[in-house]
């Protein structure tokens, strides 16, 4: 079993497939989306057969919202965006997952969502390992 990782959970195969992992944090996995046009982060509570946030426990609730709220203020610190995007839809993949973006005028698809616009840009090789190491010092 991995650092971190309970018992019982399963990461979602496209979670898997479109993001990698960064860090263990208390409650949640940090995945790093590989879609190099905007700074892209997911959280993923380590809890087994959770699909809505009313799902979790209170405690765990607090926890998530805890770790997305450090999670955004490090993403700005270290993009400088004009504006933090959270958000948990879970139409396509039912695991709950909460995505954190930061997303600045002029970025591809401004004002407008990430979700479906255009082709993913995966990030060029170095690229998400650098990423990866900013905002680990800044968490």
């Amino acid at each position: 079993m991995l650092p971190g990782l309970k018992a019982g959970f399963t990461l979602d195969a496209r979670l898997e497939a479109d993001s990698e992992h960064l860090m263990w944090l208390g409650l949640c996995e940090l995945r790093l989306m590989n879609d190099r046009r905007w700074p892209w982060l997911v959280l993923v509570p380590q809890r087994p057969g959770i699909e809505e946030l009313h799902d979790l426990t209170p405690l765990d609730q607090a926890m998530l919202t805890f770790e997305a709220n450090m999670v955004a203020q490090a993403l700005k610190r270290t993009t400088g965006c004009a504006k933090i995007n959270t958000g948990a839809l879970g139409n396509i993949v039912r695991q709950l997952h909460v995505h954190v973006v930061a997303r600045s005028e002029g970025d591809p698809g401004w004002p407008g969502p990430v979700w479906g616009h255009g082709l993913r840009e995966p990030y060029r090789r170095g690229e998400a390992r650098k990423f990866a190491e900013t905002l680990r010092t800044a968490l």
